[in-house]
Formats: C-alpha cells, sequence, structure tokens
C-alpha cells in the first residue's frame, strides 16, 4: 500500500517537514492496522521500529506485579510510540494495547538511517520530533510524581 506524505503532516514526525519531505519519509513508512484489544508491542520485547499513531489509540500500561498491569496514559492520533526502543533497542517499557482499532506507521530504523546520505534534514527532523516526543514522556512522568508526593504529603513542594 502506497502512503501519502500529507498523512504524515499532522503528526508529531512531519509539524516541521515540508510536503516534499513527508513524501520521501512517506515512502519508507508500512502501513499496519491493529485491531481493538490487540497489542502493539510488550513490555520487556524489544524491536528497532518506531511507531506513528494515524487513529485510534493505545493505553499504556506496566506490569505492577502479580499479574496485574496500570494503564498510565492513552496515546492518541499524531503521537508517537517506541521511541526509546527505536533509538537503541532497549527493551520496552510499557505495553500498548489497542483501545478499539488503530492505524499505525512503521518506520524501521536502518530504513530511516538509509535516508541520511540523500537526506540528512529529514532525519535530523525525525530524530529532533522523538527528542520532543520523549521530552514531553518525561514532563508528564515529573508532574504525576509530584502530584503523588502531594497526596501522599500535602505540604511536600510548599515553602
Amino acid at each position: 500500500m502506497t502512503i501519502e506524505g500529507r498523512n504524515l503532516q499532522d503528526t508529531v514526525i512531519g509539524r516541521e517537514l515540508t510536503a516534499e519531505q513527508c513524501q520521501t519519509l512517506a515512502a519508507i513508512c508500512e502501513q499496519q492496522t491493529i485491531p481493538n484489544g490487540q497489542l502493539l508491542f510488550a513490555e520487556g520485547s524489544s524491536n528497532n521500529t518506531l511507531f506513528v499513531i494515524m487513529s485510534g489509540r493505545f493505553a499504556v500500561s506496566r506490569d505492577t506485579g502479580r499479574g496485574f498491569s496500570d494503564t498510565l496514559h492513552l496515546l492518541g492520533q499524531g503521537e508517537l510510540a517506541g521511541e526509546s526502543g527505536f533509538l537503541d533497542g532497549a527493551p520496552h517499557s510499557a505495553t500498548l494495547r489497542a483501545v478499539g482499532d488503530a492505524v499505525v506507521l512503521t518506520i524501521e530504523r536502518a530504513r530511516l538511517e538509509a535516508l541520511l546520505i540523500d537526506n540528512p534534514i529529514i532525519v535530523y527532523k525525525v530524530m529532533r520530533a522523538i527528542v520532543y516526543s520523549i521530552r514531553e514522556i518525561t514532563r508528564r512522568m515529573n508532574q504525576q510524581h509530584l502530584q503523588m508526593l502531594q497526596y501522599i504529603n500535602p505540604d511536600c513542594g510548599r515553602f
């Protein structure tokens, strides 16, 4: 299936790219349909794939032990998933499960690296988008951590 570059323009990785750059990037993407309830990936698994959520949502959950897991966040249209594993091949720190039917575009690390010679600006902008995404995750986690501390100790953080 041919993926249109315009489909990437409203995503985190396409916002800074021109229409032509989006089309070049789209040429290395694959599209997957993920049915409701199916895993995109499991905590502890690893791959070299960046996922761009084109439609639908994914519950991000972590194993809390004894067969239980907690949903930490919902990812939606235009957002990225699998950033850390894409960058360094490390195992995924959470499980992503489709909440309703979803469509993702996948980018394999080797295919993006192949663009470095002829299109380094595209690779740079994709990497920048990944950094922004990870920064947002860190900001959200810090905020949740502070809220938890304030719940446990209402005087926490007050001077």
